[in-house]
């Protein structure tokens, strides 16, 4: 057995079965291994930062990592950006990198990089393999890192002799890594919530983030909020919310800093679960970059280490609030006027929440457009909503491509600006090759709108043509359906709430991917 083979087996007996892959020559040995032992799923994709980023969406709804193969230090580096979201996510991922021939980096081969310096800052964990019998227990040290609670990011580099190399023994069988028990909530963190919900209920907000926008944990929050007259909010990032019909309703933080402020600033106590203090995205000028009023206390009732759940079900038994009903969300019904009148983030988004599917999967990158989603979408089927947690743009259909791998009989929604949804828009040919069940709807404005909007709020006047340039897609217009037909999608462009609706409706019955380009 070689390396390359005994890394193989290691993967499939520590529970890693996907591999999302972009090989090249230091890997071949890694490719062949793949070809010739049973049980992983294979994944190509046409550029590493759909490899990095379909990882962390197979992580978010797995609940478990998958690898990725990157080849050398310049593969890692093109998938760094969507390495850098999922670290943000918490997603659980074994990298495994090629690398020269040990005999061969002493030469200062074109491809030669110092694969340790990139990887560090995206990763929690990195080795380098120093030997082909080391390779077992590196890669089961790599899974089990990347298995922790919460999910951390393991990077393994493999010299291309370390795979070619005989080992002396099979890697033994200690079967899949699981994840490891949440560590306790303490006591005194329940009690010292429990006493401020008490006594300041109104004035005191749960904010929600992580694990703890499950609904699991959002039916505990409603209790208490619903017994003690609280507010409940979460991060306006998070990696994966349980909404939608029958489930609580927890609004996110607005975006925009004086919104947050202005949402925040009738609390005196925020109470942390899962969540850190509330910080601005960016400094701005004259703007605060903490939103929290002045004053404000926060109590941390549990870590991301810790079960939210269990955290809030105990603050719930302390206050007396088990049996409390919590508020629930509706139910949005289709109706006829929602496909009619001006196209507006407002409108596209009440239509949304009659659109979503039972059980889906929304990957939302809408950026400019979405910003309004969180709230006309609260009442549609109950789905699961995913978010950029890392705010480096490109991660909507990568994550896509892996939520759909990770979870293969629920639809995907892939909601994306025109402007982000460039940065990876190969992903749509591993949706087409993989035939996944993900309807894409990219919301072109033509413009990098975001930016627009950010040229604004740091005070830097209105843009004059050079720098209306570097924030226009204009001149020339992107063609979708163009883009996404050469890559084997089937797509379409509408520019009407009817037509819009309409063609939703149609991808989603459709087997496979399909693409809707909303002119807007």
């Amino acid at each position: 057995m070689n390396g390359a083979e005994s890394l193989v087996h290691t993967l499939l007996d520590a529970g890693v079965d996907t591999c999302f892959a972009n090989p090249g020559t230091s890997e071949m040995h890694f490719v062949s291994a793949l070809d010739r032992i049973a049980g992983m799923r294979c994944v190509l994709g046409l550029f590493e930062g759909v490899v990095t980023g379909a990882a962390d969406g197979y992580y978010r709804m797995a609940g478990r990592p998958a690898a990725t193969l990157l080849h050398l230090g310049p593969g890692l580096a093109n998938g760094l950006a969507n390495l850098h979201n999922a670290k943000k996510a918490r997603s659980g991922i074994v990298n495994v990198v090629g690398e020269h021939a040990t005999t061969h980096l002493a030469l200062d081969a074109p491809l030669t990089s110092d694969i340790q310096g990139l990887a560090v800052p995206m990763s929690h964990w990195v080795r380098t393999v120093r030997s082909a019998d080391a390779i077992a227990s590196d890669c089961r040290e790599a899974v089990v890192q990347a298995s922790g609670r919460p999910g951390r990011v393991a990077t393994l580099a493999l010299p291309a002799d370390m795979a070619w190399s005989d080992t002396a023994a099979a890697p033994p069988a200690l079967g899949a890594v699981r994840e490891p028990v949440a560590l306790p909530v303490e006591q005194e963190a329940v009690i010292a919530a429990a006493r401020i919900l008490r006594r300041h209920g109104g004035s005191t907000l749960l904010l929600l983030g992580g694990r703890a926008v499950r609904a699991r944990a959002t039916e505990w929050a409603g209790r208490i909020a619903a017994a003690t007259g609280c507010a409940v909010m979460s991060e306006f990032y998070a990696e994966r919310i349980e909404r939608g019909a029958g489930r609580v309703p927890v609004p996110r933080l607005p975006y925009a800093v004086q919104g947050a402020v202005d949402a925040l600033s009738r609390f005196d106590h925020i109470v942390l679960v899962g969540a850190a203090e509330p910080v601005a995205f960016f400094g701005y000028p004259d703007k605060p970059g903490r939103l929290a009023a002045p004053g404000t206390t926060f109590a941390t009732l549990s870590t991301h280490a810790q079960d939210p759940a269990q955290a809030l079900r105990m603050v719930c038994e302390e206050l007396g609030a088990m049996r409390v009903n919590p508020a629930t969300c509706g139910r949005a019904a289709a109706h006829a006027e929602l496909e009619e009148g001006p196209v507006t983030p407002a409108s596209i988004g009440a239509l949304l929440a009659a659109l979503i599917p039972e059980n889906a999967i929304v990957v939302d990158e809408a950026i400019s457009t979405g910003r309004a989603f969180d709230a006309t979408t609260r009442d549609a089927a109950p789905h699961d909503w995913l978010t950029n947690m890392g705010g480096s743009i490109g991660y909507g259909l990568p994550v896509a491509v892996g939520a759909a791998i990770a979870a293969p009989g629920r639809r995907v929604l892939a909601l994306e600006g025109d402007g982000s949804a460039m940065y990876t828009l190969q992903a749509l040919w591993t949706m087409a090759r993989e035939s996944l069940n993900v309807t894409v709807v990219v919301f072109a404005n033509r413009s990098y709108q975001i930016l627009r909007g950010e040229y604004a709020q740091v005070g830097a006047g209105s843009p004059g043509r050079r720098a209306g340039d570097m924030l226009g897609i204009d001149r020339p217009a992107l063609d979708w359906v163009a883009l996404a037909s050469g890559q084997g999608v089937p797509a379409c462009r509408v520019s009407t709430l009817g037509q819009f609706g309409d063609a939703v409706r149609r991808a989603n019955a459709t087997e496979g991917p399909s693409l809707v380009e909303l002119v807007l």
